[in-house]
């Protein structure tokens, strides 16, 4: 947001105690006030509240580990619970069957500790020993999602995306609603559809497909297309100059999408189509909107009594 409201870049600090740490942060998002970092030579993981500078440090669990195989998360609040977070870690093994599965575990800070396992097997068509990318996760309705990519097979398409319904706490892989290449995994993002349900934007040279999750009267469920919004013509865009599209980032509750050209950075609401041209972007940057909302007039300083947490998105 712009200033009076920006929160201050302070706010983010990954080492609020003033302590050095040095070593690699990795981002796995952000969610309801939240911010959940990956600390890869200590394997910890922060979890920060920057209104009031708050931050939890959990042992990462045996089995997760990113020299090993790639490792993502996600960080939430159960509906009306402003004290309590659960983190969600997800990654790969294989067993001595040189089979891969993905697994889970789920940290609850009300009990202080680490669920069992959860896993799945990955599709057949992945090889033996695959090496899975997940993506940043997208909350939609009850269930996270991660697209994955595994970087071992020989398929140039990518591979699914990963489903963990956080009622049942069961694992899932869905297919991709389109053969969507590898190297355009920055032109794909998991989504809420328009009427709520699993969503996906899809960027096809300059136009923007939106899918939807849809089943029929059998219960069978199918990608089905929505709507494609011409970018070229929304965002006036020079297509003869070598332009050309890639999502930075996405703001999972208000449906919003970072979109970089060459020489500029949008955002877009993908059911208004509302957009606004934030500045010249830098190529190398990933984008993480955190979003949440307080109490105007109680203040957002230092130590456990700051803002009230109103709604967390």
């Amino acid at each position: 947001m712009d200033p009076p409201n920006r929160v201050p870049n302070g706010r983010f600090s990954l080492c609020p105690d003033g302590e050095d740490w040095g070593g690699i942060f990795m981002p796995m998002g952000s969610r309801h006030g939240l911010l959940l970092i990956f600390h890869l030579s200590r394997k910890l993981l922060l979890v920060s509240v920057p209104f009031n500078v708050d931050q939890h440090r959990l042992a990462v669990p045996p089995g997760f580990d990113l020299e090993k195989a790639p490792v993502s998360g996600a960080v939430f609040r159960a509906p009306g619970d402003i004290r309590h977070f659960q983190v969600v870690l997800v990654t790969t093994e294989t067993d001595e069957q040189q089979h891969t599965r993905v697994i889970a575990r789920v940290y609850s800070s009300e009990t202080g500790g680490w669920g069992d396992c959860i896993s799945t097997p990955l599709p057949s068509k992945l090889p033996t020993k695959s090496r899975v990318d997940f993506t940043i996760g997208v909350l939609v309705g009850h269930c996270l999602y991660w697209l994955l990519n595994d970087r071992s097979a020989t398929s140039d398409i990518l591979d699914g995306i990963l489903e963990f319904d956080l009622e049942r706490q069961i694992l899932a892989v869905k297919p991709v609603p389109v053969d969507i290449p590898k190297k355009n995994m920055c032109q794909f993002q998991v989504m809420r559809a328009e009427g709520g349900g699993l969503g996906i934007l899809f960027l096809s040279n300059f136009s923007a497909q939106l899918w939807k999750m849809a089943t029929d009267s059998d219960g069978v469920a199918s990608w089905v297309l929505g709507r494609t919004v011409e970018l070229d013509k929304l965002l006036s865009l020079n297509t003869e100059e070598g332009e050309s599209l890639v999502i930075q980032g996405f703001a999972e509750y208000n449906n919003v999408v970072f979109l970089r050209t060459h020489t500029n950075l949008f955002t877009i609401q993908l059911e208004s189509l509302q957009f606004k041209k934030i500045f010249r972007p830098n190529i190398m940057t990933r984008y993480h909107p955190f979003e949440s909302v307080y109490a105007a007039g109680t203040g957002i300083g230092g130590g456990h009594d700051g803002a009230e947490l109103l709604r967390n998105t």
